[in-house]
């Protein structure tokens, strides 16, 4: 049997709870504002959040059980990992509870308390984890974890009660597991004469709560009656920002934040549109740059210690992202210039603070305006070179040893390519023409001087520049009989069919934006979905719309679609080494992502509004558009989820959950904030 890890355990949360039965402190009649649960594969979900408790549970079935609670407050968890049997599963006598208690100094900890049941002979607790959200992540990914925030467990004849402070002192985080069937002998959970093992689990920290967004005050009367989507973007809106998606990404992420208002804007209220919106601006770098991911609670704790030796929870911004630069104003755009309800109340919205305190210390107020002015310089700034001499050692490459840069930000998500196609082709000038738009609306005069104003005024010819010069660079064009071998070859490969996906290639090459440019120039000849955001940001000519609905159109492998959705990548004309990087395993490979779909679906239907496309090309964008939607509803039950693979029976692709193959390089989200923009991203139909 493994040795339990050593004992860190602070005096101020020895036992805190032990005079008083959990029974006493959950209301057990009482049905929180939102409880919800589903099951993904091996893991079984509940999502809780009452007042100033939010939870949301997971329980891994199978060979490494797992129970874990993810805490928004301060993006927070506690997690136990178990050495089970194979066949290992876990069940749940009715919802989570929340709960409100004290440590022994009196300071709150709040979480859920619930019963669960795992069929199992025995179960080996492994390791438990109260720590940071991503600590456990790590944890989970690396079986490592700090030193500074090991704990062992107090036990009694029933219970093991993991407990402790956060290392600054503050009040920390604790799990209690009691055995109420079966036994707990010699560090070990044993089954009853049922053979099951009957755990009643406590969850709790000590960071502070967020402030909920809900009902009236998230979504408007425009939002589609989707249970499912309306119950997950609820738990994961604040009015301090809105989380990225649950469990791993329990905290403020800029690009996801972006795109989600961008998505969801017909759908949300004004309060929730300029909370997302003010969370990112509060966040910009000194020099305008959108910051990807935020270190805090804990973690950020830990981040001073390596790199100040301090105890500071200050919180640490990282801004290694490229793209999320460049997404900012045409959001910005799109809610303060061409929403109605935004641009009435724009003017109050840019002499406003970005966000009050969103760290909780004072000081930090900024003007919006002034923040969004220091994003729309930084655009320009970027852009300059290329405008000024057009060619591939001009164009925006990811920043120097980082190997990521956009969304599809797993190190070989790119394909080893360092100038992305959707960053360089689309973004940029999508921002540059956003910066225009607003310098025209006269929103930015209170916080514009002579130079920032000079600067901004160059936005529109230098976008022109980017939209005649950047495409072109990523240009692949695979000859007919070439093309023929590959798909062919690549069907037999991936262990799919491949008559269909031939019959749909064209007589002549196959012609598609590579995904990214090496760091050569060469394209990385990748087929990918990254067109929907031409579709949602561009005007292209017909014959740009034409090569992209072809391509992502035609059945993969020939393609992107299968029947359960538009997958984000497929390496069918790339050479081995390159398919290698692209399985059904990766995060960022022959995989699904939910609003990837959402991103083409809004993009189909914004093109598919023009009156200046011929005929020809508006039949090619219908066909895509009922194809994707036939694929969207038919995998309607994991819409909410980040992504999902797929497997092939009996003639037909299937959702594989992802994560829940023990291949898999991640786990998906079961509560994804960008997957939940199919609220305002509607069918056709649904929107006559």
């Amino acid at each position: 049997m493994p040795r339990l890890p050593r004992l860190v355990l602070s005096s101020a949360l020895t036992l805190t709870l032990a005079c008083a039965p959990m029974a006493a402190i959950a209301d057990a009649g009482a049905q929180p504002a939102l409880s919800y649960s589903l099951t993904e594969g091996r893991n079984l979900n509940a999502f809780v959040r009452e007042g100033a408790v939010a939870a949301h549970l997971l329980l891994r079935s199978g060979k490494d059980a797992r129970i874990l609670v993810a805490f928004p407050a301060g993006n927070s968890g506690v997690g136990l990992w178990l050495d089970t049997q194979d066949g290992a599963q876990w069940s749940m006598a009715g919802v989570p509870r929340p709960i409100t208690t004290t440590d022994s100094r009196g300071r709150p900890l709040r979480g859920i308390v619930f019963d669960a049941t795992l069929k199992a002979d025995s179960a080996v607790p492994r390791q438990g984890v109260l720590s940071s959200v991503r600590v456990l992540r790590d944890y989970e990914t690396l079986h490592t974890l700090p030193t500074q925030v090991e704990v062992s467990p107090t036990r009694t004849q029933d219970t093991l009660d993991w407990a402790r402070d956060r290392l600054d002192g503050e009040p920390g985080y604790r799990l209690m597991v009691t055995v109420t069937r079966g036994r707990l002998a010699d560090g070990m959970l044993r089954a009853g004469a049922d053979g099951t093992i009957g755990l009643r689990v406590t969850a709790l920290t000590g960071e502070t709560p967020l402030t909920p967004l809900a009902g009236d005050q998230l979504l408007s009367a425009q939002a589609a009656t989707q249970p499912g989507a309306r119950d997950a973007l609820t738990f994961l809106s604040y009015r301090e920002k809105l989380l990225a998606g649950s469990w791993r990404f329990d905290t403020y992420f800029g690009r996801d934040t972006l795109m989600s208002v961008m998505l969801l804007m017909p759908a949300l209220q004004p309060d929730a549109v300029a909370a997302g919106l003010r969370s990112v601006l509060a966040r910009l770098s000194p020099g305008g740059e959108v910051a990807h991911e935020e270190d805090i609670g804990e973690f950020a704790i830990l981040d001073h210690l390596k790199t100040d030796g301090t105890l500071s929870d200050a919180p640490v911004y990282d801004y290694k992202m490229v793209d999320s630069d460049f997404l900012l104003a045409p959001v910005a755009r799109a809610w303060l210039v061409d929403d109605a309800r935004g641009r009435a109340t724009a003017r109050d919205f840019l002499a406003g603070p970005a966000l009050t305190n969103p760290d909780g210390r004072s000081g930090l107020e900024e003007v919006a305006g002034v923040a969004l002015v220091r994003n729309l310089r930084h655009v320009v700034a970027q852009a300059a070179p290329f405008a000024a001499a057009p060619g591939v050692n001009t164009l925006v490459r990811l920043k120097p040893g980082v190997p990521v840069g956009e969304w599809r930000d797993s190190n070989t998500g790119l394909g080893g390519g360092v100038y992305p196609y959707d960053v360089n082709a689309i973004l940029v000038p999508a921002a540059l023409e956003a910066t225009d738009a607003l310098l025209r609306a006269k929103l930015l005069d209170p916080w514009l001087d002579t130079t920032s104003r000079a600067e901004l005024a160059k936005a529109a010819d230098l976008a022109k520049v980017w939209r005649a010069k950047a495409p072109a660079l990523f240009d692949v064009a695979v000859p007919p009989a070439e093309a023929r071998r590959a798909v062919a070859a690549y069907a037999a490969k991936a262990g799919v069919p491949a008559d269909t996906a031939l019959a749909s290639l064209p007589d002549g090459p196959v012609h598609f934006h590579a995904l990214s440019l090496d760091a050569a120039g060469k394209p990385v000849p990748v087929l990918h979905s990254d067109e929907g955001f031409d579709l949602l940001f561009d005007h292209p000519a017909p014959q740009a719309l034409n090569a992209a609905v072809d391509a992502a159109s035609r059945p993969f492998p020939a393609g992107l679609m299968t029947g359960i959705g538009m997958l984000v990548a497929n390496p069918a004309y790339a050479p081995a080494a390159v398919q290698d990087l692209f399985p059904r395993t990766a995060y960022h490979g022959t995989v699904v992502w939910s609003w990837q779909q959402a991103l083409t679906a809004a993009g189909l239907a914004r093109q598919l509004s023009r009156t200046d496309l011929p005929p020809a090309t508006r039949a090619k964008l219908t066909r895509l558009q009922t194809a994707l939607w036939q694929a969207i509803t038919a995998t309607r039950s994991v819409q909410s989820s980040e992504l999902w693979s797929w497997d092939f029976h009996d003639g037909h692709y299937v959702v594989a959950p992802y994560g829940a193959a023990g291949g898999d390089a991640d786990e998906s989200n079961a509560a994804q904030l960008w997957s939940t923009v199919f609220l305002a991203v509607r069918p056709p139909k649904e929107r006559q």
